[in-house]
């Protein structure tokens, strides 16, 4: 007999899901049954969080769900804050679980890993939280799932599975994958509107979101007839690649730019929410626009939310850009590049040489490097200054969500999607003791990431925090392993440096091998303290 358990596996891999991540425990037994034989990559991590932050890390460099295989009760609780991360950045992510039999389910009996109500717990990290009741149905319900990733704004999709309905018969279940709808086109009479204002704009400005991602080239056929510079938030960096002259890079909350989003005639702002820790890092104020906002996104209740649309075109960003550079003629005047100039030699200030030093180190060793930051000093520095010229290149979780321990399994997530792409995971020596664990789960997957663990000896940014505002810094001043040991122990190549020669080096070392590196920089050796923004 095929049980529910055994016909999961060929369910996914129907939908192209390739990969999962998943700690086995006594309630998920059955849902394996079917792992083995088949073509899915599995990969345990050491804590469900970290399982998470992979299928995160997964998805941001590949733009394909992979899946989770999680425990009932406290797996589920330890993947929330995951899910959190990926919920915020609109991240697709697949957390199949388990839970108590079926008529065991709120009675709060003190069963094993019983919680009063899991798919209710979960239900706001994700995009829904479903508890299957028969096998049948299973078909029914992934569909609706891979719907969600194909044609909604994405984020985590959680489906638990009782156990005495993982071991029901599945004879007889289709295993065809079910057809998926596509991504939403524009309403025509709002792309009409909105290439009317485009086209009479005088100073057009176009503010790019992660909701863009996969619309880079029709972004910069639009920018250049429109002759408009192209504001890009963290999640998409190099949309449009920093080499084109319209590339605006750094911020939306540095000084100038936000003054150009202020001052533009007309802005287009594309898959984008208009968040606090992109547009107002520094607490200055809500965004204020004075000319009209064009609002671009596939979610309706985004185009409700900060920053109020002249028009609200609910759409996914790559039809909805297709739509309107059929409808926006060529301007012959180039006053984007020159803007562009402008804004960027505006930027200076918030520039340090130190840290600049160290990217142009990582860029020159790893020129193709993909960058997976945590909530750390040299990400907030990357936040407003380190550019890309590819999309899916840079992420981190210092925006939105903010989490800690993010980097160290977030870029091992990103090294199995890319497994012939150079990957770094860039991680505070706090947040690293969060995740130090998952150095075991790359070491056992045999991935040659990279993790550099930025040694500025406790909760830097906190720190300056609590003594701007007066308060006795207490808490921060955290001690730390040795985490050059520490990664050895796990069978990881290891080492120290202290200067940028010592870094390059490492970092050459470290491509070369056929496993994990961790390399400890020493903030105060190689940087000489914290950046000045």
């Amino acid at each position: 007999m095929t049980t529910c358990g055994e016909a999961l596996v060929p369910l996914l891999a129907s939908y192209g899901v390739d990969t999962a991540f998943g700690i086995p425990g006594a309630h998920t037994i059955e849902l394996y049954r079917g792992v083995a034989g088949s073509a899915l990559t599995h990969i345990t991590p050491r804590h469900e969080q970290g399982a998470g932050f992979m299928a995160d890390g997964y998805a941001r460099v590949c733009g394909k769900p992979a899946v989770c295989f999680i425990v009932t009760g406290p797996g589920m609780t330890n993947i929330a804050t995951a899910m959190g991360q990926a919920m915020q950045d609109s991240i697709p992510m697949l957390v199949i679980s388990s839970v108590n039999n079926t008529h065991q389910l709120a009675m709060g009996e003190g069963r094993l890993h019983e919680l009063p109500d899991q798919r209710a717990l979960i239900a706001g990290v994700s995009r829904f939280s479903h508890t299957l009741l028969r096998a049948a149905d299973l078909p029914k319900v992934l569909a609706r799932a891979f719907g969600v990733f194909t044609s909604q704004r994405p984020g985590p999709v959680h489906i638990e599975i009782p156990l005495d309905v993982i071991t029901q018969s599945a004879e007889g279940m289709d295993l065809e994958p079910w057809p998926l709808p596509g991504p939403p086109g524009a309403n025509p009479a709002s792309i009409s509107q909105a290439a009317d204002l485009l086209n009479k704009s005088q100073r057009p400005l176009i503010v790019v979101g992660g909701g863009a991602v996969n619309a880079a080239e029709e972004i910069r056929i639009l920018a250049e007839k429109l002759s408009s510079p192209v504001v890009n938030t963290v999640n998409a960096k190099g949309v449009l690649p920093y080499s084109h002259p319209q590339a605006v890079g750094g911020s939306g909350s540095c000084a100038a730019i936000k003054s150009e989003i202020e001052t533009a005639d007309v802005v287009l702002a594309v898959g984008t929410e208009f968040a606090e820790t992109e547009f107002d890092f520094f607490f200055t104020g809500d965004l204020k626009p004075r000319g009209k906002v064009i609002r671009m996104d596939i979610e309706p209740a985004q185009l409700a939310r900060n920053v109020k649309p002249w028009i609200a075109i609910c759409c996914d960003a790559t039809l909805g850009v297709q739509a309107l550079n059929k409808c926006v003629g060529d301007r012959k005047e180039d006053k984007g590049a020159q803007r562009t100039a402008t804004m960027r030699k505006a930027l200076n200030p918030h520039r340090d040489a130190r840290y600049d030093a160290v990217f142009a180190t990582i860029r020159e060793a790893l020129p193709e490097v993909t960058i997976a930051g945590d909530s750390a000093q040299p990400t907030y520095y990357a936040l407003l200054n380190y550019e890309c010229d590819a999309p899916r290149r840079y992420f981190h979780s210092a925006s939105g969500y903010g989490t800690l321990g993010y980097a160290i399994p977030a870029a091992t997530g990103a090294k199995v999607a890319a497994p012939d792409t150079p990957v770094i995971g860039l991680i505070g020596d706090g947040a690293a003791q969060f995740s130090i664990g998952e150095l075991a789960s790359a070491m056992d997957a045999g991935l040659n990431v990279i993790f550099l663990v930025w040694n500025n000896h406790g909760y830097t940014e906190i720190r300056r925090f609590m003594e701007e505002a007066g308060t006795a810094p207490i808490g921060v001043d955290i001690s730390a392993p040795d985490f050059v040991g520490v990664a050895e122990s796990f069978g990881c190549a290891g080492c120290r440096v202290t200067n940028l020669g010592q870094l390059k080096e490492a970092l050459l070392a470290a491509n070369k091998r056929s496993g994990p590196s961790l390399i400890e920089i020493m903030e105060k050796e190689i940087a000489g303290g914290a950046p000045k923004f």
